[in-house]
């Protein structure tokens, strides 16, 4: 009798899609530009993507679309989230800013957008390629998730 297991990554494991983004534009600047140019509708979900990491909470910034046709649900991912810090020092207010990644070794990228489902290759080059027509769009890529230390932080 032959005897076949699943482990407990393979239920984990979704099928997406990931492109990079790099842009000095707003969230809400860059989805409007992006419903624009791909036909997407993307808006900004209710909840932002919450991350609590060594005790400090962090949200970074999501927009989503479904496509019911193709199946397909997209998320437009902030990959920054500043936090403003004050201290008090000898009566003076300090204040300071931090920077935490939600991916720490893309922080070159502004952006992700996660295509959950099962696309095609050359579906995700022409979405690339309709990305890098906005002005403002320095550049996008597809990024290999596989290579990807912190991709555990793109479940939604």
């Amino acid at each position: 009798m032959q005897i076949h297991s699943l482990g407990f990554d393979s239920l984990c494991e979704d099928e997406y899609s990931l492109i990079g983004i790099h842009t000095t534009l707003e969230d809400y600047k860059l989805a409007y530009l992006l419903n624009r140019i791909l036909g997407t509708s993307f808006s900004k979900s209710k909840k932002d993507l919450h991350i609590e990491e060594l005790s400090k909470k962090t949200a970074f910034s999501l927009f989503n679309y479904s496509n019911l046709e193709y199946e397909f649900e997209w998320f437009l991912i902030a990959n920054s989230s500043k936090r403003e810090n004050q201290t008090e020092s000898n009566e003076l207010l300090l204040t300071t800013e931090t920077k935490t990644y939600l991916i720490p070794e893309k922080k070159k990228v502004d952006f992700f957008i996660k295509i959950s489902g099962n696309v095609s290759y050359s579906f995700v080059v022409k979405t690339i390629d309709k990305i890098n027509t906005i002005d403002q769009v320095i550049t996008s890529y597809s990024i290999d998730k596989n290579t990807l230390k912190s991709k555990d932080f793109l479940i939604i």
